[in-house]
């Protein structure tokens, strides 16, 4: 009898524990790469169609006001995993490693051991977790590596400068490399205008397009994780240079606008199409979403899966592409590199049903390093040593309990050295720090303001003694001699 009844504990105790795990959502956070606050449809774009991202946002909820935390992809993306703004963040900049060649792949700068990531957080409390995409926060066998980092199994690109590629001879798959049916592409290699035949164009195409392996793992990933929690981290290299899309998606778009073909002389690959391209690679992207979105429905998983979708920094500027034709920043004032909202401000879009209500908008202030401390929310748990603050709240739409940011802290050592802070509706930028130690302040009220064209610094002195005092205490010296340029005397 005793045994029986021990055997029956057992069973329900499995049981409950198997019910425990159903209730935790799966995660899924798709990550674009370079994309601009203006180029969705849900966000104002009107040249590039995006109707599967428009989609998660009629069936989700849209932030008007979302931050990234740098204006680049390697510290955004450190951030993203680390719940740590730019002032404490252990990666600032891109801290280039090696060449673009394959014999040279070198990366970006690794992350440290034991650094506590999403992905370990999520581990910890009974997820499988995957990485699909581009890292850049670590090569393979070094500390960075995601397998080092959280993840129990990963895909993609570690390198960002081979993601200058979308046909490259390799992704890494766990540390191992994956021969791709691609020749190389020195992508970086101009064209002669006077000389350029067709032939020269087509050398920078391939036959493997890298997102769609991304994509193909990702389905992998999920059918195969079906029956129990996880975390799929989903970072796209898509609109990211260089130029490159499927000739079935250029073909939509070619016709429509008035174009001349790039030849490579700003860098990255040449293109007889480059603003046909460019809407193509977006509009790929946004069919990848829809793919995704399209499986997890098949599998029943819909209602038990939040599906988060943003951008690692503004829009690009360079490389054959024309941001000011597309409107890529909404209006907003700057790109990527800028501390200005148009290289930090970046689509945020999050869809739940049955907990996040649908065509929902909100102008919460909110910034990528909350996305931490907001899955531990989604376990049941909190964390603690982040920056952030869970928005699980705005998600389930309880406003009034909803905790506010005093303010949010921007620095980036490149371009000049720069620094914000965003304090409620104010924002004070500084730029051009390495050159001019002293270099003022401007100040933005962007409640009456948001394309930042009125300094009001010289009439709001109170207030850019504030904005300073955050600015000092919340830089902390940096572990790479490159990155202060804010405190000169930590050298």
């Amino acid at each position: 009898m005793i045994k029986k009844i021990f055997n029956a504990l057992i069973l329900l105790l499995i049981s409950y524990t198997l019910t425990a795990q159903d209730n935790k959502p799966n995660i899924i956070y798709i990550y674009a790469d370079d994309l601009g606050y203006g180029e969705l449809g849900c966000y104002g774009q009107t040249k590039i169609q995006t109707p599967n991202i428009d989609r998660l946002a009629r069936e989700g909820m849209k932030f008007t006001q979302h931050y990234s935390g740098a204006p680049v992809c390697a510290p955004s993306r450190c951030m993203l995993m680390t719940g740590k703004h730019a002032g404490k963040s252990y990666i600032r900049g891109n801290y280039e490693l090696g060449g673009f060649e394959d014999d040279k792949e070198g990366g970006q700068m690794p992350l440290a051991e034991n650094t506590y990531t999403i992905g370990a957080m999520l581990k910890e409390r009974g997820y499988t977790t995957a990485l699909i995409g581009k890292w850049g926060l670590g090569g393979p066998g070094t500390t960075g590596s995601p397998l080092k980092q959280g993840f129990d199994y990963y895909y993609g690109y570690l390198d960002q400068k081979q993601a200058h590629n979308h046909y490259p001879t390799h992704l890494w798959e766990n540390d191992r490399w994956d021969t791709l049916n691609n020749h190389y592409i020195y992508v970086h290699k101009g064209l002669d205008p006077k000389t350029a035949t067709n032939k020269d164009f087509d050398f920078f195409k391939g036959n493997d397009y890298a997102p769609k392996k991304l994509t193909e793992k990702a389905l992998g990933f999920i059918e195969n994780n079906k029956h129990s929690p996880f975390f799929l981290y989903l970072p796209y290299t898509l609109p990211h240079l260089s130029l490159q899309a499927p000739e079935e998606y250029v073909n939509k778009y070619i016709g429509k606008f008035n174009e001349e073909p790039y030849f490579g002389n700003n860098g990255y690959a040449a293109t007889r199409y480059p603003l046909s391209t460019y809407a193509a690679m977006i509009t790929y992207l946004d069919d990848q979403v829809g793919i995704i979105m399209k499986k997890i429905k098949q599998l029943g998983l819909d209602d038990n899966t939040i599906i988060m979708f943003s951008s690692d920094n503004g829009a690009t500027f360079t490389g054959g592409v024309d941001a000011e034709f597309f409107n890529s920043a909404g209006g907003l004032k700057g790109y990527k590199m800028d501390v200005y909202e148009g290289g930090i401000r970046v689509p945020f879009i999050v869809r739940w049903p049955g907990k996040i209500k649908a065509n929902t908008v909100t102008d919460h202030l909110s910034v990528q390093y909350d996305i931490m401390p907001t899955m531990a929310a989604l376990t049941g748990k909190t964390t603690i040593n982040t920056d952030g603050i869970s928005l699980l709240p705005i998600f389930l739409g309880k406003e009034d309990e909803q905790k506010k940011h005093s303010f949010l802290y921007f620095e980036y050592p490149e371009n000049g050295g720069q620094v914000a802070v965003r304090m409620g509706d104010w924002k004070g930028v500084r730029r051009d720090i390495r050159n001019n130690p002293q270099s003022p302040w401007e100040l933005y009220d962007l409640a009456n303001d948001r394309f930042e064209k009125n300094n009001q610094a010289s009439l709001s002195p109170i207030i850019i003694k504030e904005i300073e005092s955050i600015a000092n205490r919340e830089h902390t010296h940096p572990h790479i001699l490159e990155w202060e340029f804010i405190d000169p005397k930590k050298k």
